[in-house]
């Protein structure tokens, strides 16, 4: 049997199938590493995205522990911390795009770098502000405790000085050496008889030397008496008062001396407003608030 022969007509088909054939098998070939070209760009694209998804959150956790700290922040530190969190939530945002070019997320990426830069810089200033803080209370404390001590020094130097001042005042007090009473009576010619009688004395005449005392301030003093009569009572009148040993008191006269810290005697004449009554009369002197002493008579 013979072969067929083919003519030209049916080569030229044969010829143009094959060339199809080729063409078709290229195109899926070139569509085939295109598709996965772009498989592979977008898991580099979602995955960059994720990456910088994290590190915007690293700098609002930054930004976070700084307000836990709890510090007074001035208006500088408060303006620079409301700008980053606004770029912080326009950078959420433009990652949050179901699509986004490689171009836009260099973009994210390098303005995420700034704000870390921002961020740390951020964070130092606020460091600085909370050693500056502590520095400032551990100097108040120091200060405060220093006054404090000083306050507690000065109310215990100014008691010691008030107790010293009442040791001194008291120190300085004028006291009686001796003292003796005599009542007496006056003549018409003025002339002055002592008597022992309570029917003819008309007045008591104290008579009193002072203690020599350098402490005590010389010049006038002023000398209070009390003179109590034999029941024990008190002969003043009640609008004359005085201070003494920390009360009130009425007297029943007073006169100033000149004290001049010498042997110096000093006369003191009470006239009694009633009669004289027979018993024993006491009289007790006062001066710059102290008690100086007494004196006793008694009358037949």
């Amino acid at each position: 049997m013979e072969p067929q022969k083919i003519n030209k007509g049916d080569r030229n088909k044969i010829y143009f199938l094959i060339i199809v054939i080729a063409a078709l098998v290229g195109t899926n070939a070139y569509l085939f590493f295109k598709d996965r070209q772009q498989s592979k760009k977008f898991v580099t694209v979602s995955t960059e995205k994720d990456k910088l998804r994290l590190e915007v959150e690293k700098i609002e956790v930054e930004l976070d522990k700084v307000n836990a700290l709890n510090l007074d922040l001035n208006e500088k530190l408060v303006e620079e911390q409301k700008l980053a969190r606004e770029k912080i939530e326009e950078l959420k945002v433009a990652l949050e795009k179901g699509e986004i070019t490689q171009g836009e997320l260099d973009k994210a990426n390098t303005q995420i770098s700034e704000l870390k830069v921002f961020v740390k810089n951020y964070n130092d200033q606020v460091i600085q502000l909370q050693r500056d803080n502590i520095f400032l209370k551990n100097s108040r404390d120091s200060l405060e405790n220093t006054l404090r001590n000083i306050s507690n020094r000065a109310s215990s130097l100014e008691n010691e000085n008030a107790d010293l001042n009442e040791k001194v005042k008291t120190a300085a007090a004028l006291k009686l050496q001796n003292a003796e009473i005599f009542a007496f009576r006056t003549k018409s010619s003025g002339k002055k008889i002592q008597v022992t009688k309570s029917s003819t004395a008309e007045k008591l005449s104290v008579r009193f030397n002072i203690v020599p005392n350098d402490l005590a301030a010389k010049g006038h003093h002023n000398i209070y008496l009390r003179v109590f009569d034999p029941a024990g009572n008190l002969l003043a009148d009640e609008g004359d008062r005085f201070e003494a040993d920390g009360q009130e008191m009425q007297y029943s006269h007073s006169i100033y001396i000149d004290y001049n810290n010498d042997d110096s005697s000093y006369v003191i004449d009470w006239k009694n407003p009633k009669s004289f009554m027979k018993g024993i009369y006491t009289v007790i002197l006062y001066t710059s608030g102290n008690t100086m002493g007494k004196a006793q008579l008694e009358l037949r």
